[in-house]
């Protein structure tokens, strides 16, 4: 695959609080290509959520971009430099949305409580229209209503006619994650980031949301960015997978490399940490030794070495190992393939 949609590189962002300098983003790299799904993994407060954000600068006071590029390719023009874009102008606001369009966590926190679900996306596609519908005339609110009652049928939602003009509360955690996934849908966008969208739901509704993302990215063809901690749910749905720790990429491969052939010690060990279906009765867990340090008081050197297995003093202490490249489109960061 030579065209990316999204290419990000050398990404930093960094809070700055008084209590001391938070490194949440240190150094990520990673490439989108259309039509693909890119997971990102790793322990909570790894720094998924917050490259995410970073991607749509909406990243919150005291943090703030401090190095990288994101790269966003727009059909055949030259690609846009998104850290350089105001956060409040025009063009990045043309681009939230229409073009990169967010699935959050809490969906209940996502929607306006005073206005209907359904209202909220007539003004997202009436906003927008002009990204993803070039010519014609002005889109009127009963067209608007009538497209966003056919995105309610089409992620599943029963009863859309009548539905669309319930408010968010009114609605169950499923149906409010579908109503979220309609409206990030709504414009048509090339890449679509999901974080943590299954969160907190029941064994059945999860599946059914992975269904259903699974099947609008087969039909229309958008790139997936896939944030979660469930490795289960990494190998049902990515291509490609980034595992992160402490703010930089550990390892990322094609999810077949990533399984099959883990590199990195804290892949093998988020691996090995996981239920196995064809393990013993009674058969416990390896959990991953200690716990991810505090980000005030972050490692010197490579950031899993107090916990790594494979740990070699006055190496991986002292110094922090750059990607190496172990097969296509496979890199680690670890100095045991230096």
């Amino acid at each position: 695959m030579t065209t990316r949609v999204l290419r990000v590189t050398d990404l930093r962002v960094h809070f700055f609080l008084d209590e001391g300098l938070v490194r949440a983003v240190d150094g990520v790299s990673f490439d989108v290509h259309p039509g693909q799904v890119v997971g990102i993994v790793g322990e909570s407060g790894c720094g998924k959520s917050v490259t995410m954000k970073a991607i749509l600068q909406i990243v919150e006071p005291p943090g703030r971009i401090v190095g990288g590029q994101i790269l966003f390719q727009k059909d055949s023009a030259p690609p846009v430099d998104l850290t350089r874009l105001s956060p409040k102008g025009a063009e990045l606001r043309a681009i939230r949305g229409a073009e990169i369009a967010l699935i959050p966590q809490e969906p209940m926190a996502a929607f306006s409580p005073v206005h209907s679900v359904g209202e909220q996306i007539i003004e997202a596609l009436r906003l927008h229209e002009r990204q993803w519908r070039p010519s014609g005339p002005r889109l009127s609110r009963t067209e608007a209503r009538s497209m966003t009652v056919d995105l309610f049928r089409s992620v599943g939602i029963s009863m859309p006619d009548a539905r669309v003009d319930a408010y968010s509360w009114q609605l169950s955690g499923g149906l409010r994650q579908r109503a979220m996934i309609a409206m990030a849908l709504s414009c048509r966008p090339r890449i679509l980031i999901a974080d943590e969208p299954t969160t907190a739901m029941d064994e059945t509704t999860q599946s059914q949301i992975l269904n259903l993302l699974r099947d609008l990215q087969r039909r229309h063809g958008t790139a997936i960015v896939f944030i979660t901690h469930d490795l289960g749910v990494i190998a049902q749905m990515a291509h490609y997978v980034v595992v992160m720790y402490l703010g930089r990429v550990m390892e990322q491969g094609s999810v077949e490399q990533i399984f099959h052939a883990p590199k990195h010690p804290y892949t093998r060990a988020l691996l090995r940490s996981i239920p196995r279906m064809r393990s013993r009765s009674r058969e416990r867990l390896t959990p991953i030794a200690g716990s991810v340090p505090h980000p005030y008081d972050r490692p010197v050197g490579c950031p899993f070495h107090p916990r790594c297995p494979d740990f070699m003093p006055g190496t991986c202490d002292r110094q922090t190992p750059d990607p190496r490249t172990v097969g296509d489109r496979h890199t680690v960061s670890c100095f045991l393939y230096e």
